[in-house]
This record gives structure tokens, sequence and C-alpha cells, in this order.
């Protein structure tokens, strides 16, 4: 079986679990609907592999009196360390740090509710993924 699969509802949804969750994993679309909204299941690998292709960095590395600087612009986070990989480091707890905030109070924040990729793509990396998303340009 190949094709999308759907459930109207949640209940039935629980009751197919396993199907959503091999649908997803193999790539094929998985919904499900609760009253009026409808929710999809996709496998995490593939999803953040799709985040990280559509959502460039976009990350500034500054070396300045010894030190190095990490920042993206437009959001509240910044690294700074005498080694550049320290420097890296720290922008990844700084993220990790800014998807918490995010998914506790900024996410209906004007100037963050927008933001909802990066948080997933963030969430959905290891430290590895993001260091090297960090550094490269994904475009």
């Amino acid at each position: 079986m190949n094709s999308a699969i759907h459930f109207d509802s949640y209940s039935e949804g629980r009751t197919n679990f396993k199907q959503l969750l091999d649908a997803a994993e193999e790539g094929r679309v998985a919904t499900v609907s609760r009253d009026a909204a409808k929710t999809a299941v996709v496998d995490a690998r593939r999803m953040r592999h799709f985040l990280a292709s559509v959502t460039p960095s976009r990350a500034q590395v500054v070396a300045e009196a010894g030190w190095w600087s990490v920042f993206i612009p437009g959001l509240p986070v910044a690294a700074d360390a005498e080694l550049f990989d320290d420097a890296l480091a720290d922008m990844v707890t700084a993220l990790r740090e800014y998807a918490e905030d995010w998914q506790d109070h900024l996410r209906d924040a004007p100037n963050h509710k927008e933001n909802w990729g990066l948080v997933q793509l963030i969430v959905l990396s290891s430290d590895e993924q993001l260091t090297a998303w960090l550094v490269s340009d994904t475009r």
C-alpha cells in the first residue's frame, strides 16, 4: 500500500496509530482530523532534512580582539568564545534555549511566531547537525 492515509477522528487515528506511524516512516502522507483541524504525522528524520534544506542559518561569524562571535540576524541569540569551536558550541546551546523559550512563551509573540520552522529544526537536530547547519549554506 503506497497511498496516503487519513483518519476522520482522533479516536480512529488512535485505534490505527501503528498505521499512521508506518505511513509516516515510509514517507506517505498521514493525517488525522479533529473537529475542523487536520494534523499531519511526519517522520522526524525526513522533516529535519526538509527543514534544513529550506532554512538557511544566516549565521554571521566575526573574529575580533582574539574572540569569536556568532549571531543570527533577527534572532535574540548570540555566542562569544575565544575558540571558534567553543563559540559554535555556545551558539548551539543558545539556539536550544531559544527553542525552549519559543515553545514556552514566545510562539504567539508577533516578532517570534514565524520562527516555527526554525524551532522544529533546532529540536529535531543533534548538536552535530546544528553545528553543521550553522556553518554551511543549505540553500
